[in-house]
């Protein structure tokens, strides 16, 4: 027997016995079996598992458990989690993987808890011969845990990182990306170009992150050019060097890695750098119509500097052209508040700020803020009582003195954790689990729609009211709910119609009410791929500026095929004047516009009945608008329009019960 330390409830130090040919373990202070267990392991080139207490059915509450992993000197531990479903707040429950034998926060590699899809598991490496994981539970809620693996390798083949790059182009990693790096590591990289040429490095991935470090210091991990230090996650990054070789060093320190970054470099003529585009002083190339457009594309907003505005631009107090669609819309685009600042009452975000009646959570108090007083803004709720407060739905405040304004807010939640990619337009598996795929008998997809329950789907009238009747029979469709690539049926729930309901009054000239509900013949199960997203209020308000996002299989480009994958674009939401002006008039109040008055973005042939879904603050994402028309694909001033999902709540809810 050996004399060991353990955790029970407390967390104080105990000491239990343990066996040294049993891997379970008995507290002193009890002489009965607890939920705690320590295990002490050897790593060998093979790869040997263990697992969570009761995986996978669930983990028990309060559990504390410790795995010591040890190999032999000249190796090194890797670490994988093939499933990995623990509580989503870490101060519940999480695993914590140490450096060392010592749960000692200098040699920590990472703390995680939450859940992880199989294109994102965790991976990390010891940086020596030992590793110690600990998983501490205190919650009461069950989730199956986690399945580990685990194997020795080579010291040397995890270090292995730097050296010299002469191509004129090429890509290089952090260690062992897209896992995490391993602690204590240093890389050196020179890029050594043909003389007369400049190297510029584009980052498509970054993210080294570590608790309580600034990010204008890095002053643990970091990458380092020219002299300049970067940390943290950064959704751009670009650099040029100002001779034909650049230095690029990477440290990681004794204690938290992270995924690290991937770069891709190449050579460029200094005297024009960047073709047929603009060159931002950052060192990215972006097309010559983004420049002055008020978006900050560059990263710096080298592109937005020096600027004439257009006739369809609002020029700012402190030189900046924004959008005209954003004056007045609540948000502080200019940095200086410029234009929000003659809304003479139009803008009602504006109007709260300037009275500071917004609470936490960012919700706020109407002009009409009296208990009761209803008007178009309030909330409505099961018993009558109305609530002025913009969103009041399933933003985790009770509102309603019934409690209904969080009813039914199981809704609009994504499961997996995911990984930010750099300028990625291809959706990451399980990233909008209430996408669906409908195929139209043999030919496959042709639109999309949006789950709302197990039962009912939501879609656009026009792929199914067409002057073709075959359209509007149910058996000629099927549904493929949990799909990323349309070749790939894994986790995919495939579900056949048993109706088909489009609004009575869709206009098949002018497309007003285009919305159809589809009631599924069989329950979906809801899973980590296929969730539902959360019906808006009718009061719910999307104000002009919020970015959004539209999600489809639709055509890539105007007139092209349809993506595999499924692919995602961040719009914006247009002001409805601008909308109705852009349209020529064609807009009714059961629309919206949402894009790019400079195009560029927008959603396309094939995408038709897919949501246009936007976050909130209170976590849950809303869907705002259904890919309904559109006058070609992304062409400059002609933005997408959606139906208004909140004109049409009452029908919804009419139909469905939801």
């Amino acid at each position: 027997m050996i004399l060991v330390g353990c955790w029970p409830d407390l967390r104080q130090p105990f000491f239990f016995l343990l066996s040294s040919q049993h891997s379970h373990c008995i507290c002193l202070h009890t002489g009965h079996q607890p939920k705690d267990c320590f295990y002490r392991l050897e790593a060998a080139q093979g790869v040997q598992t263990f697992s969570s207490p009761g995986y996978p059915t669930g983990y028990p509450a309060k559990s504390r458990c410790q795995w010591q992993i040890r190999a032999s000197e000249e190796n090194v531990i890797v670490l994988k989690f093939p499933f990995f479903h623990i509580e989503d707040d870490c101060f519940d429950d999480f695993v914590s993987i140490y450096d060392s034998l010592s749960p000692d926060d200098s040699q920590a590699i990472t703390e995680k808890c939450g859940q992880r899809p199989p294109s994102n598991p965790l991976e990390v490496a010891s940086s020596g011969n030992i590793m110690l994981i600990n998983f501490i539970t205190d919650t009461e809620t069950q989730r199956p845990g986690f399945e580990a693996e685990y194997k020795a390798i080579p010291k040397t083949q995890v270090m292995r990182c730097g050296g010299v790059l002469s191509d004129k182009e090429g890509t290089f990693t952090s260690p062992r990306y897209p896992a995490f790096y391993p602690p204590a590591v240093d890389c050196k990289w020179t890029i050594q170009v043909p003389a007369g040429q400049k190297v510029r490095v584009k980052f498509n991935m970054f993210r080294i992150k570590e608790p309580g470090v600034d990010v204008r210091k890095c002053h643990k991990d970091y990458v380092e050019i020219m002299g300049t230090k970067y940390c943290g996650e950064m959704s751009s990054l670009a650099v040029t060097s100002i001779s034909n070789s650049l230095t690029v060093i990477f440290h990681s320190d004794e204690s938290y890695t992270d995924k690290g970054f991937s770069a891709h470099y190449s050579a460029y003529d200094p005297s024009n750098p960047c073709p047929n585009t603009f060159a931002c002083r950052s060192g990215l190339c972006v097309g010559k119509e983004l420049k002055c457009d008020g978006w900050n594309d560059c990263g710096d907003m080298s592109d937005e500097t020096q600027c004439k505005c257009a006739k369809d631009q609002f020029a700012c107090d402190n030189g900046l052209c924004k959008p005209k669609f954003w004056e007045c819309d609540g948000v502080n685009d200019c940095g200086d508040w410029s234009d929000e600042k003659q809304c003479s009452g139009y803008s009602i975000f504006y109007w709260l700020k300037k009275k500071k009646k917004c609470f936490h959570f960012g919700t706020c108090l109407l002009p009409s803020a009296a208990s009761g007083v209803c008007s178009d803004f309030s909330f409505k709720c099961k018993d009558g009582e109305c609530v002025n407060k913009v969103n009041a739905e399933c933003d985790r405040v009770n509102d309603c003195s019934d409690e209904s304004d969080e009813v039914g807010c199981g809704c609009g939640t994504r499961p997996y954790k995911l990984n930010r990619i750099v300028g990625g337009q291809n959706a990451a598996f399980g990233e909008w689990p209430w996408q669906v795929s409908l195929a139209y008998q043999t030919t496959g997809h042709a639109c999309g729609a949006s789950i709302l329950s197990e039962t009912w789907l939501l879609s656009a009238a026009h792929c199914f009211a067409t002057f073709d009747t075959n359209y509007g029979v149910p058996s000629n469709w099927q549904t493929y709910s949990g799909m990323q690539d349309l070749y790939k049926f894994d986790g995919v729930q495939q579900r056949s119609l048993k109706r088909i309901i489009t609004h009575p009054d869709y206009n098949r000239m002018t497309f007003d009410y285009d919305i159809a509900l589809l009631e599924l013949s069989k329950p979906l199960e809801f899973t980590n791929t296929i969730q539902p997203i959360c019906l808006p209020a009718s009061s719910h308000v999307f104000p002009a500026g919020m970015s959004c996002w539209i999600t489809g299989w639709g055509a890539l480009r105007e007139g092209g095929q349809k993506a595999q994958i499924l692919q995602k674009a961040s719009v914006k939401i247009i002001n409805d004047t601008v909308c109705n002006v852009v349209t020529e008039g064609q807009v009714t109040s059961r629309m919206l516009c949402s894009g790019f008055l400079m195009g560029g973005i927008d959603a396309c042939q094939g995408d038709s009945g897919g949501p246009l879904a936007c976050f909130e603050e209170s976590g849950k994402w809303f869907q705002a608008g259904i890919v309904s028309w559109g006058e070609g694909c992304a062409r400059r001033n002609k933005p997408g329009v959606y139906t208004r999902v909140t004109k049409l709540r009452d029908w919804i809810k009419k139909e469905t019960g939801i």
